[in-house]
């Protein structure tokens, strides 16, 4: 945390996707509902932005066939592509290759909401507080990304190094590339896949080869020198993320705080050292939740929440200073009018908690 201090002061925040399928629209809605911390947006409506196979680009042995992503690692010609994998890899490491041409950046085709938020930056009369940026948790990718038997990446050793490589190497790009934008880059792994652990889902998934995954992709964010988030939109062993180096814990605070809150102490050594919670409080799980809510009433649960975190002895003011609102998953799966009513009461609770003008006013229009 000493490399560079970020408070969030409840400032609203994205989690990545909108159920858009324009990159300039999509850019729209965040300036005009976050642009203090603006993002690039993942658009899972197209196809090339299914969130696995839109960061698995550049692993040796991919293949895809229709639908169907794989890893084809008994294929004559892996044994090549492996050593080329790991000659690039360690020609970076070393300082002796290009990141910018290499297979790690993202390309226009997996990314195109990167490049047009590059491009709307070109545009700002001066930077944001911060810009944000996501990818794929290691979890998540090394069990949804599998073999050309269906075995999952993360029980295989040699794969999970190789996946480990590839998005530590595609973090450290985004973040040297989004640095051009604002002061401070936060970048989110997005790693719903830690709930399995201790479940019967994924048998051997290990405590040790998670905190590991963690690390690694956690340590080239900071190596670029921004701050790194981890995003889990369900109930964690929450140990995982705060006994890590993590700048930000992102969790769905509308569904599971109370499952949230009994990691007491791990939460007082967080917020002690300086770490940000970006509470998920507008619903995104059911459609009912986020069509009744109102700002006034998540701004109550908001109260309620913060109140009993602050009775573990975090002083009010700082816990705001250290706090973002957002929505507690993205919003990709939900129909564009509720994702822009999502939208709204993301800024309209935010302006509640900092006392804002214009607070908790009236919806408006969902642009056509």
């Amino acid at each position: 945390m000493d490399r560079i201090r970020f408070e969030g002061h409840a400032l609203p925040c994205l989690i990545g996707s909108l159920p858009l399928t324009d990159y300039g629209e999509a850019a729209d809605w965040v300036e005009r509902f976050t642009p203090e911390i603006p993002l690039w947006v993942q658009l899972p409506q197209l196809p090339g932005e299914v969130i696995t196979r839109q960061f698995a680009a550049g692993m040796p042995g991919l293949t895809v066939t229709g639908e169907r992503v794989f890893i084809d690692r008994e294929g004559e010609g892996f044994p090549a592509a492996l050593e080329r994998f790991y000659e690039e890899v360690l020609a970076i490491e070393e300082g002796l290759g290009d990141l910018e041409g290499s297979r790690f950046a993202l390309s226009l085709d997996a990314a195109g909401g990167f490049f047009e938020l590059e491009r709307r930056a070109a545009a700002w009369e001066r930077p944001p507080l911060a810009v944000k940026g996501q990818i794929i948790g290691p979890v998540t990718f090394g069990t949804s990304l599998a073999d050309g038997r269906g075995r999952p990446l993360f029980y295989d050793p040699e794969l999970r190094e190789a996946a480990l490589r590839l998005l530590a190497l595609r973090a450290r790009w985004q973040v040297r590339r989004l640095s051009a934008l604002a002061p401070r880059v936060l970048l989110f792994l997005d790693d719903p896949a830690i709930t399995a652990f201790g479940s019967s889902q994924y048998i051997g998934l290990g405590r040790e080869e998670i905190v590991e995954g963690i690390h690694a992709v956690i340590a080239a964010v900071h190596r670029e020198g921004g701050l790194a988030g981890v995003h889990i939109c369900a109930n964690a062993d929450w140990t995982l993320v705060f006994d890590s180096e993590a700048d930000i814990v992102s969790f769905d605070a509308y569904s599971f705080f109370d499952r949230f809150v009994i990691y007491a102490e791990p939460i007082r050594r967080f917020l002690g050292r300086g770490g940000v919670i970006a509470w998920g409080l507008i619903p995104t799980l059911h459609p009912g939740d986020l069509e009744r809510e109102s700002a006034a009433s998540l701004h109550a649960r908001f109260q309620e929440q913060a109140g009993r975190l602050c009775a573990l002895g975090v002083e009010p003011a700082r816990l705001i200073a250290q706090s973002l609102i957002t929505p507690a998953c993205g919003m990709g799966t939900l129909s564009r009018e509720l994702a822009w009513r999502g939208l709204e009461l993301t800024r309209a609770l935010s302006e509640r908690i900092r006392g804002a003008p214009g607070s908790g006013g009236p919806p408006r229009e969902v642009p056509a």
